[in-house]
């Protein structure tokens, strides 16, 4: 492999330099933040302008991607979907009711049709003053409209798609056998110890963090044989998910390689000094706390969530990395809100299901601008592009969804990328 700038180790970063074994491309830092439980159409719904189910084949701008239906199929209106509404419902979205609601891919029990599953405020769209930081992204760069939850249900069996590309288990069963687990809902505790993509970097010797707001608070407490208490800015006011850390909301906590190891799990406020400091590591996650991840319902407001995400994009931007660094932002499934595109159908390679599809907006000097991907994609693609990138092109390593599911190059620009990533 030649890589594309030379390497340096030096404390100053230099420009176009390596910070660690030089990647496939121009891309040495990939920065991925996971917010919670929000559709495509949801969120993009009233962005694109293509009419519903006109499938467009164009690339270029909102008119290539569909605009969700103005009506459900029962004939109901949507919802306005802003920070009252989210603040009030959690829509039920354990995979029995996911896959109630999809109906076989006929996507028409949202509202009603699935008994208890269906509500008629899972049918909602966010307008263009809540969502207008996240569609000025998909405008300066790339957003994905074919881009599916791995598995129909909750966060944490769609979370481990981001690490282990393979399903573990269903909705959220269990909580990592790690420090918090003792403060969370979620009273089963497991891990694993099958290899994940963070075993396959360690043996590499790229560089990796999870950086988890309120992950140093839990430490903390758990030191004292307590819980966190809620920060004053946490509506919902308890000691509990949204206010604290939960650690299945960092699955690499589900096996040894990351769990609760201070290279690779780290709080949030570390990035900030870590981007000061010329500390990045080359592959990095970010979890904000539950009532900064847009999550429904929990007095949990959209703005407080895309300020996060937006904090985030901001502080690589005005970084010594921002010439090198890939942002993606994505949410960890649809949360149960209705989605006109039926997911993909036919077995998987570990027999599980799709759920709705998901935004992925991919940020920075090295994605499209203005560009739709229809290409179909889901978190696996994630670690599919981390192989290709840092481990010698070497994809499905991990012998999960990695062997099948394509790449992220239908979102990055190739001269800017200075090699083509596979579709």
């Amino acid at each position: 492999m030649i890589c594309v700038a030379a390497c340096s180790s030096t404390p100053t970063r230099i420009a176009g330099s390596c910070d660690g074994p030089c990647p496939m491309s121009k891309i040495d830092h990939v920065v991925i933040v996971v917010q919670e439980n929000h559709t495509f159409d949801s969120y993009f719904g009233r962005y694109c302008s293509a009419a519903t189910g006109s499938a467009p084949t164009c690339t270029t701008g909102q008119s290539c991607c569909e605009a969700g239906p103005a009506l459900d199929p029962s004939g109901a209106a949507p919802i306005v979907l802003d920070d009252t509404t989210n603040a009030a419902f959690d829509p039920d979205h354990t995979q029995a009711c996911e896959l109630a609601e999809e109906d076989g891919g006929l996507m028409d029990r949202y509202v009603t049709g699935a008994g208890a599953c269906s509500d008629p405020r899972h049918f909602a769209y966010a307008d263009s003053s809540t969502m207008a930081t996240y569609w000025q992204y998909a405008q300066t760069g790339a957003l994905a409209d074919r881009y599916f939850q791995p598995i129909a249900g909750q966060s944490a069996s769609n979370d481990i798609y981001l690490v282990r590309a393979k399903f573990e288990f269903l909705d959220n069963a269990f909580e990592p056998d790690a420090i918090g687990s003792e403060c969370a809902l979620v009273t089963t505790k497991t891990s694993f110890s099958d290899p994940m993509i963070g075993d396959l970097l360690n043996t590499a010797g790229v560089s990796w963090s999870f950086y988890a707001e309120g992950y140093q608070a839990m430490v903390d407490a758990h030191h004292d044989g307590t819980c966190p208490r809620p920060p004053a800015d946490c509506g919902f006011g308890l000691g509990l998910y949204p206010c604290t850390f939960d650690p299945d909301d960092v699955p690499s906590d589900f096996y040894a390689a990351g769990r609760d190891h201070p290279e690779t799990l780290r709080d949030y406020s570390q990035f900030a000094k870590d981007l000061a400091d010329v500390a990045l590591p080359q592959v990095v996650y970010i979890r904000g706390s539950g009532y900064h991840s847009e999550h429904p319902g929990y007095a949990t407001t959209i703005t407080a969530g895309v300020e996060f995400s937006k904090q985030v994009v901001d502080a690589v931007a005005a970084s010594d990395y921002a010439a090198d660094t890939l942002v993606l932002v994505t949410w960890d499934e649809g949360g149960g809100f209705f989605d006109h595109v039926a997911p993909p159908t036919g077995p998987t390679i570990d027999g599980q299901p799709y759920g709705t599809r998901i935004p992925l907006l991919a940020i920075g000097p090295f994605a499209r601008v203005n560009e739709v991907s229809h290409v179909m994609l889901e978190h696996s693609s994630i670690v599919k592009f981390i192989e290709w990138n840092w481990l010698a092109g070497q994809t499905g390593q991990l012998g999960g969804r990695d062997t099948t599911i394509a790449n992220l190059g239908s979102l990055l620009d190739p001269t800017a990328t200075g090699a083509t990533v596979p579709d």
